[in-house]
């Protein structure tokens, strides 16, 4: 049989490179030939393309008479030249082991050389059922090899691209995807799919490729569905202006089938990037938020001002005052009490996309809150000696409107207010800490703190930890 055409039409079919094939069929022989004629005998398997077979050698070595240790793989001098063999000690002898009757035959006539091969016993007739089952094992485990090296090196330089596939069977919860028409099948994680989707066979799914590894039994291609870079793919491909490099997208946050937050920005003062991405009648985004199965999507302007981001992230809530901590990246903001619950968000999921967007961490405070906590604490300071009003509400101007902030606060850093020198900077941190530990009025023995958290883990369903964070974060 010629195996030539046998290589070609498998090279085709399987898209592995015609050498692979070639060097397959040989180690598949050649383990063959050492299971049936010993591991101790030195042989070699070569593919001969003009008769499309693959044909056996084995290597035995000239050596002097006394040194003969192996008889499977060396040779006298002396018993070379009595069968016709001219070498010398160190010489090579290559014999072609033929493994049919016939051929074997033909050569014996052709050859009398060939008689060392014969007196140690190699030339069998056939292969047996063992061996031939070995090489067919062979040849499938290099052919799969040959094909995952085949996906690795084709994807592996294709993280974060969007791809489009065929669902095709389910595995523990993980949906397995045909990409390449049966060629190559990608996994979808149950951890990077998203919340409330359903998908049946044949349905036609996009992801992102997430990674691509090195597996002998599991797909090597990982989709996500989960990962923001999808929305960023999805807004790519249905926005022109993002293709021409026009308008980009910054940031991105997301709850995978929920909710998410894209910031852009557009690079020509004439197009803006917001409109852009929503598109006419809101086409563009529309087809995004089908794509991601109605998952809601807020689009804001991004801005180098990091307030201004924030306020813009925050949307469609309404901030009416700002408060930075740029030494630990903070933000405090006042929002109107009609707007409180807006910008929190359903589960605090607003706030917590907006934060995840810019950057910062995000403290939110209504602003009949910060006016009680203001009163609050004025009383509670002007109780000390040496502090009057107008420090206290230059502090509130300038952004301490919490106890913790001046308790917290450094008193060179105050001492730089006008007016206020190093002894009333250090006398305004010791009262504002004094506060915060003694007990409170409430009760005469707990502190402010502890029954701001206590009133907290009242509400239902908030612990001891939820209600300490947040009182920390200023939800109080």
């Amino acid at each position: 049989m010629n195996l030539n055409h046998v290589i070609d039409q498998v090279a085709r079919d399987k898209g592995i490179d015609r050498e692979i094939l070639v060097e397959t069929l040989e180690a598949a022989i050649l383990t063959a030939a050492k299971r049936t004629f010993g591991g101790s005998r030195e042989i070699e398997a070569e593919y001969n393309e003009d008769k499309g077979e693959v044909e056996l050698y084995q290597i035995i070595t000239v050596v002097d008479p006394e040194d003969v240790e192996n008889p499977f793989r060396e040779i006298s001098s002396s018993e070379a030249s009595g069968w016709g063999v001219d070498a010398e000690a160190g010489d090579e002898l290559c014999f072609q082991i033929y493994y049919r009757v016939e051929d074997r035959e033909k050569a014996l006539e052709q050859d009398k050389s060939y008689g060392p091969i014969l007196k140690i016993e190699t030339a069998r007739t056939t292969f047996g059922r063992i061996a031939a089952q070995t090489a067919k094992q062979v040849i499938i485990q290099r052919v799969r090899e040959a094909e995952r090296d085949m996906v690795f090196n084709e994807y592996k330089d294709r993280a974060s691209e969007l791809v489009t596939g065929i669902v095709r069977r389910f595995d523990k919860g993980n949906l397995i995807v045909d990409l390449d028409f049966g060629r190559t099948d990608a996994i979808l994680p149950r951890r990077e799919q998203t919340p409330r989707e359903t998908y049946r066979p044949n349905d036609r799914i996009q992801a992102i490729i997430k990674e691509v590894r090195r597996s002998s039994r599991e797909p090597q291609v990982v989709l996500s569905r989960a990962d923001p870079q999808l929305l960023m793919k999805l807004f790519e491909a249905e926005v022109p202006e993002m293709y021409e490099g026009i308008v980009r997208i910054v940031a991105c946050a997301r709850e995978p089938g929920v909710r998410s937050k894209v910031a852009v920005y557009s690079r020509d003062s004439d197009v803006d990037p917001v409109g852009a991405c929503v598109g006419m009648r809101g086409s563009r985004v529309q087809a995004v938020v089908q794509e991601l199965r109605g998952e809601k999507i807020d689009i804001v302007l991004f801005q180098d001002d990091p307030a201004r981001f924030v306020c813009n992230a925050i949307s469609p809530a309404e901030v009416s005052k700002v408060l930075l901590d740029e030494a630990n990246k903070t933000m405090e903001l006042i929002v109107p009490d009609d707007q409180l619950s807006l910008a929190i968000g359903r589960g605090g999921q607003n706030v917590r996309l907006a934060a995840q967007l810019t950057g910062w961490n995000l403290d939110i405070i209504s602003e009949t809150r910060l006016r009680t906590m203001m009163d609050e604490a004025r009383k509670s300071l002007l109780e000390y000696e040496g502090v009057i009003r107008d420090m206290i509400d230059t502090l509130f101007t300038l952004g301490y409107s919490k106890l913790e902030h001046i308790a917290l606060a450094e008193p060179a850093e105050l001492s730089q207010i006008p007016g206020f020198g190093l002894d009333n900077a250090e006398r305004l941190i010791a009262a504002a800490r004094d506060v915060l530990e003694r007990p409170s009025d409430v009760d005469g023995q707990l502190s402010q703190a502890e029954v701001a958290r206590r009133a907290l883990q009242e509400i239902k369903g908030v612990g001891e930890k939820v209600a300490k964070r947040l009182y920390e974060a200023g939800y109080y």
